[in-house]
């Protein structure tokens, strides 16, 4: 715990034979990057429909 503490926040790279053998993410910094995974996710599926050749049809927010 002391090498996560030490990382002070960010992720820590566990080392063996100086290679990584994996990595320590705090839980915050995982959380970010799954919600930019998400994210990123999403808009491959909203370029994806917008070259389907359809109209897009706008709503507002209130609406849904």
């Amino acid at each position: 715990m002391a090498t996560v503490a030490a990382g002070d926040g960010f992720p820590v790279a566990i080392l063996n034979r100086n290679e990584p053998t994996f990595y320590c993410v705090p839980a915050k910094a995982y959380e970010a990057l799954m919600d930019k995974l998400e994210d990123s996710e999403l808009n491959a599926i909203a370029d994806m429909r917008l070259k389907d050749g359809k109209r897009p049809v706008k709503v507002k927010l209130d609406e849904l």
